[in-house]
């Protein structure tokens, strides 16, 4: 499975890893990635969502069920 968060959409992106003599090399900077358990009241079941640290608190705010109808809105299979 990809390093992509299931709600923000966030992935590795790409920059420089600079020496003290400053020469600069190729390396990736991976997004904050937990895999987590939500229990889905209102369909009585666990969900499982890949999810950025941001997008947790996402959640937080707004509601898993909010979160969740957007993602089905959007395509995909929750």
């Amino acid at each position: 499975m990809a390093r992509v968060c299931q709600v923000t959409g966030k992935k590795p992106i790409t920059g420089h890893k600079i020496s003290f003599s400053n020469k600069k090399a190729k390396r990736r900077f991976l997004p904050n990635l937990q895999t987590k358990r939500f229990f889905l009241a209102e369909e009585d079941r666990w969900v499982v969502l890949k999810l950025s640290t941001d997008a947790i608190r996402t959640i937080n705010k707004n509601g898993l069920l909010t979160v969740v109808n957007e993602l089905r809105a959007q395509g995909q299979k929750i």
